[in-house]
């Protein structure tokens, strides 16, 4: 019995000696996205990447803290979550988190690109909301409760007077 319990133990330690250390998820800073591993691409294949999947989640329901086509999206969860799935890049979790990202700033919605994180100011005169550019004054957005992601246009009344700026995030 005492060489059956001295062989367990010596797999026991040499089974703790192969443990690698406990992964530890690094810390999101609001100053730039993150990388998450998927290949490298040209700017205007990632825009375009961005464009398709962000159109195809047109009809999602719209759920406050949703991140995910099954569980619905709420406007800063469908921009990570498409920003992520297709371009690669992990962005905050909040629309004004995302507005504060050190990527270029403009101002001018004549000077947009597919896939610029548009960004409005819907309450309080704050950065409240976010949406996703995808070219001809078009945008994909997850906007309220009840609703569903939807395609809007920025000559929108409602849209265009709420507008702030954009941020270019990608490359």
């Amino acid at each position: 019995m005492y060489v059956a319990r001295a062989a367990g133990v010596g797999a026991l330690m040499l089974l703790a000696a192969c443990a690698s250390a406990p992964h530890r998820t690094p810390a999101v800073h609001a100053t730039a996205p993150v990388a998450t591993g998927i290949p490298e691409q040209p700017p205007e294949r990632q825009a375009e990447d961005v464009l398709f999947h962000a159109i195809g989640l047109v009809g999602t329901p719209y759920r406050w803290g949703g991140n995910t086509p099954d569980s619905g999206f709420d406007c800063s969860g469908l921009v990570d979550y498409v920003f992520r799935t297709s371009a690669g890049l992990k962005l905050p979790r909040t629309s004004r988190e995302m507005s504060r990202l050190s990527a270029p700033k403009i101002k001018r919605t004549n000077r947009l690109a597919t896939g610029d994180l548009l960004f409005f100011r819907t309450s309080m005169h704050r950065i409240s909301h976010v949406a996703i550019y995808v070219g001809k004054g078009r945008f994909v957005h997850a906007p309220n409760s009840g609703g569903t992601v939807r395609l809007d246009n920025l000559d929108n009344p409602y849209w265009s007077r709420h507008f702030a700026f954009a941020r270019r995030v990608l490359d």
